[in-house]
């Protein structure tokens, strides 16, 4: 799409590696790409990174004008066109590479533990069905489960209750093997032990913290760091100015305060919570800090979400402080639109088993890197 978005060439390709790579060869001029995040979105920017001049993999959540008019993979690849060409995307991290490996073991670990507590949850669920108290963890161990079986009359329902049990021992297995590799891969990090000099922060949640994490030089300041893990509060205001004898005044009306922000992610903040909400109730220095909070009449839940944030901060601020390797490809956060050329190469993805491409506009030689 050149300056004024006229389309010069629209193409369907198949999702195949090779297939893509040939499409791109034969492309001159600038290249721009985008894609929303998803699936694929991991393999097709280690794809398409070094062959292309700018690539952004931008939060299918702020693409408000795709939700306009008709839906359809060609008119969704032209309304991204429209918006990378503006430079209207919100971009997603993508380019740290040192942590993949502790970052795979990591999301291993975590939907395993979910499962778990989804089956530990089935399995209460099953005895309440019958009226059958079942409060505390007694109900998990193997030496008392002959005798909460007994309570239950219904052979099916007995059954069921058998068949949970064998998916909680191979959970319960399956969970302590996924913990030992993720301790163990993030042994090689250095900045783990760092992270775990702060209280109540242990193997790992420090382990999940440089997973989720990354690299704090993805974040400008530790405010975007908080909205990233679920900290951030969400403010209403408007009439914020008024005119007083001709001269422009700032309202004295109050923020409105909506809660926290609904964009994040959920394992960071589960992560930080649980720190807090444990430092806040064992003795150290931040309890303290929450007895304080509380005398001067903050509310609980801000004085646990203050903490949190500071659990935030000083896990960003040990990690900045270590020695970090430099990155040999672009971080898609921080590319930009340059507006000195008159034309660029802009190509869109869309869709899921064929892709369509929108390429518009192009000048000059394309340096084939392929």
């Amino acid at each position: 799409m050149d300056s004024t978005g006229k389309l010069v060439m629209e193409s369907i390709l198949e999702t195949e590696a090779a297939t893509i790579l040939q499409f791109f060869a034969g492309l001159r001029g600038t290249l721009s790409v985008t894609f929303e995040e998803g699936t694929w979105s991991a393999w097709l920017y280690d794809l398409l990174n070094p062959h292309v001049d700018k690539l952004v993999v931008c939060n299918p959540r702020k693409n408000a004008l795709l939700k306009d008019g008709n839906k359809s993979d060609r008119n969704d690849a032209r309304k991204l066109a429209e918006l990378l060409r503006g430079n209207q995307l919100k971009p997603v991290y993508h380019g740290e590479t040192g942590v993949r490996m502790l970052r795979e073991l990591s999301r291993s670990y975590l939907t395993i533990v979910k499962d778990l507590s989804r089956v530990m949850n089935r399995l209460k669920a099953v005895y309440r069905s019958w009226a059958i108290p079942c409060a505390g963890r007694d109900v998990y161990y193997t030496r008392n489960r002959v005798q909460w079986l007994a309570k239950i009359r219904e052979a099916g329902v007995r059954r069921r209750a058998e068949r949970l049990y064998e998916q909680l021992d191979m959970l319960q297995h399956l969970r302590q093997q996924a913990r030992r590799e993720l301790l163990a891969e993030s042994r090689k990090h250095a900045i783990t032990a760092k992270l775990r000099q702060i209280p109540y922060l242990g193997p790992i949640r420090s382990a999940l913290a440089v997973a989720l994490i990354q690299t704090p030089h993805r974040f400008r300041s530790k405010r975007q760091l908080w909205a990233y893990s679920g900290l951030a509060l969400e403010t209403r205001i408007s009439a914020e100015y008024r005119m007083v004898e001709g001269q422009v005044r700032r309202s004295k009306k109050m923020l409105s305060i909506r809660g926290l922000n609904k964009d994040h992610n959920h394992d960071l903040k589960g992560l930080f919570k649980g720190a807090a909400t444990m430092a806040s109730a064992r003795p150290g220095p931040f309890r303290e800090f929450y007895q304080a909070a509380l005398a001067k009449g903050i509310k609980p839940t801000m004085a646990r979400l203050t903490l949190a944030q500071d659990y935030s901060h000083h896990a960003d601020s040990v990690e900045e402080g270590r020695r970090l390797r430099r990155r040999k490809t672009k971080i898609a956060s921080r590319l930009s639109v340059s507006g000195e050329e008159p034309f660029h190469l802009r190509v869109v993805f869309s869709g899921g088993g064929q892709s369509v491409l929108e390429t518009l506009g192009f000048e000059g030689e394309y340096d084939k890197r392929l």
